[in-house]
């Protein structure tokens, strides 16, 4: 049963649903920036997002705990990959392109913000913020908070962190790095290191459990505390979530292959 609740963080952000991102997923190849106000670019990694999940990807992937809803998608290989060793898993994605390349893949995908209603509040047993997503809506605690939402008590988060020491909240546009340019609507957008995002996970109710690099790209698991409550959580819900969380599996281990494999 989903919980319904009212928007809790930043509106659903036009720039993932227009060009040039649907242009670059269409073609499968970048180049694409996350561009500042000062004129700094940050590289976005579409040919790596198009291809099929990498060893890199399986590390994470293998620590995957139940049913998975994996939060911005993109153009869905995690979701596909899970979904062909027959793991429940959900995409969501503000990008309709990324949406419909999901489900060519054969995976299952909404065109939804992580702040939008979605199904089954309360019970996934993993939610995914890779490839950069600890960004989205570019404040880290709404993130956290509304992740923990979303999953069963003791729910598991994998997230991707930048490799260097970092944090920052800032407004960023689309680029494509074309002349002349002609540039999206700013949103907001966020970037953590692995010590800022263990700082703001045991703010908001999360501990950190493994932490490990794989093909230069730190990851870090936390675990939700089972006594956690959000304010989009009914009581009847939390246990309702914790009776299901007892029949999942605990991980994946056996059915995503190993890296080299």
């Amino acid at each position: 049963m989903s919980t319904t609740l009212p928007p809790t963080g930043p509106p659903l952000p036009t720039a993932w649903a227009a060009d040039p991102y649907a242009n670059a997923l269409r073609t499968g190849r970048g180049p694409l920036f996350l561009r500042r106000a000062d004129g700094w670019l940050l590289p976005l990694d579409v040919e790596r997002w198009c291809a099929d999940a990498d060893a890199a990807d399986l590390s994470a992937l293998r620590r995957c705990e139940g049913p998975v809803v994996d939060i911005g998608c993109g153009p869905g290989r995690l979701v596909a990959a899970l979904a062909a060793h027959g793991h429940r898993a959900l995409g969501i994605d503000v990008s309709e392109a990324a949406v419909a390349h999901t489900r060519r893949l054969g995976g299952s995908a909404l065109r939804r913000s992580v702040f939008d209603q979605l199904p089954d509040e309360g019970r996934w047993g993993t939610a995914l913020l890779l490839d950069g997503n600890l960004g989205i809506g570019g404040d880290p605690g709404a993130l956290l908070r509304r992740t923990a939402a979303l999953l069963a008590p003791g729910g598991l988060l994998l997230a991707e962190t930048a490799p260097e020491d970092v944090d920052e909240r800032v407004q960023v546009r689309l680029d494509d790095g074309r002349e002349p340019t002609v540039p999206g609507p700013p949103f907001p957008w966020a970037r953590l290191g692995r010590p800022a995002l263990l700082r703001y996970a045991r703010l908001h109710g999360w501990r950190p459990t493994d932490q490990w690099e794989a093909d230069g790209r730190p990851f870090v698991t936390l675990r939700l505390d089972r006594t956690v409550r959000t304010t989009s959580q009914s009581a009847d819900s939390v246990n309702s979530a914790a009776v299901i969380r007892s029949q999942f599996p605990r991980n994946l281990s056996g059915d995503i292959p190993a890296a080299g494999s």
